[in-house]
């Protein structure tokens, strides 16, 4: 069983990451040993996960979840699927990411 997880840094920030065991990869993050990134973002703790059977639908919903809006993601951390449907409904603006 593979993992997609989202974790929450300090400074608000999210990341986006797979495993195959959830709590082994926050600890290496919080130890400093997991991606560069939340080395230099402290705090990370976990918001989000969610369970696939292939690393392959994993993968693809690390691709999806990254490309999400800011407000999509908080939604999809709340719970909150009837706004994560609204938002769904929206068109992107051009060129805007958010990490």
């Amino acid at each position: 069983m593979y993992f997609i997880y989202i974790l929450r840094t300090l400074d608000n920030s999210l990341y986006i990451g797979v495993t195959e065991n959830v709590d082994e990869r926050v600890a290496a993050h919080k130890s400093g040993n997991g991606a560069e990134w939340t080395r230099s973002h402290c705090g990370a703790r976990l918001v989000y996960s969610e369970p696939h059977i292939t690393l392959s639908s994993t993968r693809k919903r690390e691709l999806q979840l990254k490309k999400w809006s800011r407000a999509k993601k908080e939604a999809l951390i709340a719970g909150d699927l009837a706004l994560l449907k609204a938002l769904s409904r929206r068109k992107s603006t051009p060129g805007r990411t958010e990490h």
